[in-house]
């Protein structure tokens, strides 16, 4: 039996051609023909199994033949807020594997302490549609550029909202027991949960955040590096919120 090949084609349903990236991957590494089924996922939830109907050079068109909802694998939203690691690559990796592991929302947080304040963010979404291909969710991980921790903490949003932190004079919960606590103490299935840079947020950052409404945790008993502390949280997240 031949392997299943995925494909993301934003609005899938609207269309009959891969994207030109995708066809180049389906003709000249996978060496795809006219009868070959491929599976497309458009990023929205939908997958569509479908056949390859002709090619050239840089076209594949295709015909759909089933389009499938699959119901989410997790309740409410997950939004992760980080700032990214002065190496690039470790905020690579924690956002591909994040994204296998389920996260509604990516957002790169410039704060006090940051090293980083650039982020290339085409590249970003790459690694993302990649991640999603490879653990087949129809979903989409939405990612926002980098944006000033002040003006994160001063958007509205649903559900509770933490803070990860190492400040021993300011009290934290542990953040699974706080997202895993009775019913009645949820009032929103929607996470976000703030991870500061390599330095930690500054103190101020913190207490200022405490002030729009956010929960100080900590996410256990190890001091983890910043990549290592944002896929922790996504796991926690996914796992108190999956269905």
């Amino acid at each position: 039996m031949k392997e299943a090949r995925y494909f993301y084609v934003p609005h899938a349903a609207q269309q009959h051609e891969l994207p030109e990236e995708e066809a180049v991957h389906a003709l000249r590494v996978l060496r795809l023909k006219a009868g070959d089924e491929i599976f497309l996922m458009d990023g929205e939830g939908a997958f569509y199994r479908s056949v390859v109907e002709d090619t050239s050079s840089k076209h594949c068109h295709y015909r759909i033949e089933e389009t499938m909802r699959p119901l989410p694998t997790w309740e409410g939203r997950i939004h992760l807020a980080v700032a990214p690691t002065k190496m690039a690559e470790r905020v690579e990796w924690m956002t591909e594997k994040a994204v296998e592991v389920g996260v509604d929302r990516i957002t790169f947080l410039d704060c006090r302490f940051s090293e980083r304040k650039v982020l290339k963010l085409p590249r970003m979404e790459k690694i993302v549609v990649a991640a999603m291909k490879q653990s087949r969710k129809p979903w989409k991980t939405e990612l926002a550029g980098m944006t000033a921790l002040q003006a994160f903490l001063e958007e509205p949003r649903k559900g509770r909202k933490f803070i990860a932190h190492c400040y021993e004079e300011i009290p934290r919960a542990d953040f699974f027991d706080s997202i895993t606590a009775p019913a009645e103490f949820q009032d929103s299935k929607d996470i976000t949960v703030l991870v500061g840079p390599e330095g930690d947020f500054s103190i101020e950052e913190v207490r200022e955040a405490l002030a729009h409404g956010f929960e100080p945790v900590s996410l256990g008993q190890s001091r983890l590096r910043t990549e290592t502390a944002g896929l922790a949280a996504v796991m926690m997240a996914h796992l108190a919120r999956r269905i």
